[in-house]
């Protein structure tokens, strides 16, 4: 018994440390602000999560010690501060996909925003997002309704081949993406690919593209449908 409590304590303490990693790679690259976001990953029966007001008062500039270790009651265990007021987001994606993913990461990427603030969905135009597919908007719920948790969760029913190869998002309306990966590192990624994605969007125009890459993205399905291996 004592060894696994060890074992559990030193997994659930890299797990900080990564959760605090994370938090400041998706500040740095604009993918989340000083407005909110927030992060938790599953380490075992635990969850690792970033505290509330991260963006706010630490600039997530977040310390493996500031991250809290909550259990499933939403009892804090480890780390100072609060939970999220989107807790219900998280718990709920946990507790449904847990088969396919262990991170959720919440965040208002600089560019995928104009969407979120149009109240549009995001086409994959990029050969390296085509494999999430659209990423849907949400019906708008206050980020601390219970309804937005299950919204999201909602969203994600059918795209769990989706979550377990990589990751699967979805846009809350004037708010931000919501993201769950199969693990941290990935859900990051995604989280870039998508917020990229948004940006050759909006900046296609400028090349005269079609809107929404409609007539290129056709065009580049044809071409890998096409391609064929010498």
């Amino acid at each position: 018994m004592l060894k696994q409590q060890a074992a559990l304590t030193g997994e659930a303490q890299a797990g900080r440390e990564l959760v605090a990693h994370i938090g400041r790679v998706l500040f740095d690259r604009h993918l989340t602000d000083a407005g909110g976001g927030n992060i938790s990953l599953r380490v075992g029966e635990l969850f690792c999560m970033s505290p509330t007001l991260a963006g706010q008062n630490k600039q997530w500039q977040l310390e493996p010690e500031d991250v809290l270790v909550v259990n499933r009651r939403g009892e804090i265990l480890e780390g100072e501060g609060a939970l999220t007021r989107e807790i219900a987001v998280h718990f709920g994606l946990h507790e449904n996909f847990s088969d396919y993913g262990n991170a959720v990461i919440h965040c208002h990427p600089r560019n995928l925003m104009v969407f979120a603030c149009a109240n549009m969905p995001l086409p994959p135009v990029m050969e390296a997002t085509r494999k999430f597919g659209t990423t849907p908007v949400i019906e708008y719920a206050p980020a601390h309704s219970p309804k937005l948790g299950q919204r999201i969760v909602a969203t994600m029913r059918g795209r769990e081949t989706m979550i377990a190869k990589h990751a699967a998002g979805t846009i809350a309306p004037w708010h931000g993406l919501f993201l769950i990966g199969k693990n941290l590192p990935a859900a990051l990624d995604a989280v870039e690919r998508l917020d990229t994605n948004a940006y050759v969007i909006m900046m296609s125009r400028q090349l005269g593209a079609s809107p929404l890459l409609r007539e290129e993205s056709a065009a580049m399905e044809k071409a890998i449908a096409d391609f064929r291996h010498d």
